[in-house]
C-alpha cells in the first residue's frame, strides 16, 4: 500500500475572527492547491481514494485534487485535528489494500509519518509525502519522498 499525505494550502487570514475550524483557504492557498493538483495529474499519481479532514481548508484542497485526478474524495472526522496512528489504523481497515491520499493538518501529518517511518519530517502547507507501507500486520513504512509545494509548482 502507498500512503500519500497532503497538507492543506495556506489558510492564514490576518483578520479572521470566526472559529479556527471554519477557516477556508486564502486566495494564495487556492493557487497553491491548484498548482499541486496540476502537478499530481502530470505525475500520474493515482490513489484509489482521497480521504480528507472535514475542515473547509482541507476539504477545499481535497476537492481540487479530486477533480484533477478524477478520484473520489471522502470526508472523515478521523482526519480532523487530532489525527493519530489509531485513526490511521481505522482508515486502513476501512480501505484495505488500497492506495490512499490523506488531506489533513499539522502537526498531525508529520507525527503520523514519524511514527510510521521513524523519520522526522515537517509538512509545510501544500506539501506532499509518500510512505510505502511494509508488508505485515504492523503499521510501519518507508518515507519514499517529501515534496514541498515549490517543487510541485515547478512541475
Amino acid at each position: 500500500m502507498k500512503f500519500y499525505f497532503l497538507r492543506h494550502g495556506e489558510a492564514d487570514w490576518d483578520d479572521w475572527t470566526q472559529p479556527d475550524d471554519e477557516r477556508p483557504l486564502t486566495k494564495k492557498g487556492r493557487k497553491q492547491v491548484q498548482a499541486v493538483a496540476r502537478a499530481l495529474r502530470k505525475l500520474e499519481l493515482q490513489p484509489d481514494v482521497i480521504l480528507t479532514s472535514p475542515l473547509p481548508r482541507a476539504a477545499e484542497t481535497a476537492e481540487a485534487v479530486s477533480a484533477a485526478l478524477a478520484v473520489e474524495f471522502q470526508t472523515t472526522s478521523l482526519l480532523a485535528p487530532g489525527f493519530d496512528l489509531n485513526a490511521l489504523r481505522q482508515l486502513v481497515n476501512e480501505h484495505m489494500d488500497r492506495d490512499l491520499l490523506f488531506v489533513g493538518h499539522e502537526p498531525d501529518l508529520s507525527g503520523v509519518i514519524a511514527l510510521l517511518t521513524g523519520g522526522n519530517v515537517r509538512m509545510t502547507k501544500a506539501s506532499l509525502a509518500r510512505v510505502d507501507l511494509a508488508a505485515g500486520e504492523t503499521l510501519t513504512g518507508q518515507l519514499v519522498w517529501l515534496t514541498p509545494p515549490k517543487i510541485l509548482r515547478a512541475i
